[in-house]
């Protein structure tokens, strides 16, 4: 019981969302911490966007890497493409399985994460900062409005991680 209220608490202090995942103990709290941010917008599949001005950055969510496991390789569009909302982009394997990644946001790739061809594990230790997959100059902004805020992403993660 000490774990769980300390897991909880622990949850609480540090603002992360538990996705669901019931702590029994401590060997289960390396899955249960999952971080939703607040200011991002993010896709049922998992991925998230950030918009700022003219730009908008996206990558796959802290969830998404933690169900996937250690990312061994990643596939990424070039720097001109056009990407598709709910359109894949790229790919991302791990020791576990091989995943499309869809676009949150039309437009145009402005820009890719070069270091992730070298080290893609930085999916899995930094997902909303150095593991950033592409940059994107938006078609039309309005798609943001289509997507998850943070609350209602976690919802949507509670409800999934409880239906496995």
């Amino acid at each position: 019981m000490a774990s769980k209220f300390w897991a909880s608490s622990a949850a609480n202090a540090l603002k992360i969302s538990c996705s669901g995942t019931k702590i029994s103990a401590f060997p289960a709290l390396s899955r249960c911490f999952s971080s939703v941010l607040d200011g991002l917008k993010y896709t049922k599949s998992h991925e998230w966007v950030k918009h700022e001005g003219s730009v908008a950055t996206v990558g796959i969510t802290d969830h998404a890497q933690g169900h996937l496991g250690e990312v061994v390789f990643v596939e990424l569009p070039e720097k001109g493409v056009a990407v598709t909302q709910g359109e894949g982009f790229g790919a991302v394997e791990s020791v576990k399985a091989t995943s499309d990644v869809n676009c949150p946001i039309s437009g145009e790739v402005i820009e890719v994460n070069t270091k992730l061809t070298e080290t893609p594990g930085l999916i899995n230790s930094s997902p909303y900062e150095d593991g950033w997959m592409i940059k994107v100059k938006p078609s039309s902004p309005l798609d943001l409005d289509s997507l998850l805020d943070a609350s209602n992403y976690t919802k949507h993660c509670e409800e999934e991680d409880a239906a496995h």
